[in-house]
């Protein structure tokens, strides 16, 4: 029997349409970023459980508000058509109507609104309120991000702008915002590792776009695969991959007390295991499996970089 949107909220069919909607296999990449910055501030003797509790929930609400936009978004402009070769979407299925998956997006949007202003008041109270508002127009920029992506009028993943925001927002903005929150000051060296992040997470978006390469370039989706062609993006992921590995091991170096601190080289393993068969495979369900092992490899790396700095 087939759900459909119209069915009641009680419908264990419709309630597995939103929770596949939330695309739980890309999560681990909101855990990601945080996981660093709250490691860097413990490195430091900053940890703050509170605030990297609500960052977590807070990225949280952020990438599930992006993944909904972004089945809403390519259901519309066509991304998401018969010709589409990844998992159906659930608009594009019929699970979930477009209108209900836009009330979707307001619900989280409020949310990770609701839960930013929380994190900006434990991070600086009523005393920090120029460092407050800063932040406030960052987080602001975030929903707009995780919207805008291929929702809106203008998405600027069509325009081939998704891996650059992905870059900074998973990055630099997820590691030195987290870290900064906590330990209220800024040290140039934890650039590095919040560019681990940054190129790790614009690899697994780039194993996604890959994959979808046909069916972008047929609905004027211009991903940087489209822009590139498949081999030379196949290339772009292997330095992707590569600048990942070395951000964390130019950390280690220039911050070296214990071999310990090299302990992410463990997953180094998962990670030529990735580059491998993104280079070999070639159908997209070939390819899909490595979108997952991709997030997770990410979030096993940071994990291990991270007690590797506390060990």
């Amino acid at each position: 029997m087939e759900y459909t949107s119209t069915q009641p909220a009680s419908n264990p069919g419709l309630v597995r349409a939103w929770i596949s909607a939330f695309r739980p296999r890309t999560l681990p990449l909101a855990f990601s970023c945080i996981a660093m910055g709250g490691f860097m501030a413990a490195a430091h003797g900053a940890f703050n459980g509170a605030i990297v509790s609500l960052c977590v929930l807070t990225t949280l609400f952020l990438q599930i508000l992006s993944n909904l936009a972004n089945d809403y978004g390519d259901s519309v402009h066509g991304a998401d058509s018969v010709h589409r070769e990844g998992p159906k979407r659930a608009v594009q299925a019929g699970l979930i109507k477009a209108a209900h998956m836009k009330k979707g997006m307001i619900v989280f949007s409020l949310l990770s609104l609701i839960s930013g202003l929380l994190l900006l008041w434990v991070a600086f109270g009523t005393e920090g309120m120029l460092l407050a508002l800063l932040f406030l127009g960052i987080g602001l920029a975030c929903i707009w991000a995780a919207i805008n992506y291929t929702a809106g009028s203008k998405p600027y993943g069509y325009a081939g702008l998704g891996d650059i925001s992905v870059f900074i927002f998973f990055g630099l903005v997820g590691v030195l915002g987290t870290y900064f929150l906590q330990a209220q000051v800024f040290h140039a060296d934890v650039v590095l590792p919040a560019l681990v992040c940054g190129f790790f997470s614009t690899a697994v978006l780039n194993v996604n776009n890959i994959r979808d390469i046909n069916s972008d370039r047929l609905a004027g989706k211009i991903s940087i695969p489209v822009r590139l062609g498949p081999v030379r993006a196949r290339i772009y992921h292997l330095f992707l991959l590569a600048g990942g590995v070395l951000s964390a091991v130019v950390y280690a170096a220039l911050n070296f007390a214990s071999w310990w601190q090299f302990l992410f080289l463990l997953v180094l393993p998962l990670l030529l295991l990735n580059g491998i068969n993104v280079w070999r495979k070639q159908t997209s369900q070939q390819l899909d499996p490595y979108l997952k092992q991709m997030a997770l490899s990410t979030l096993l790396f940071v994990l291990l970089f991270g007690i590797g700095q506390l060990l």
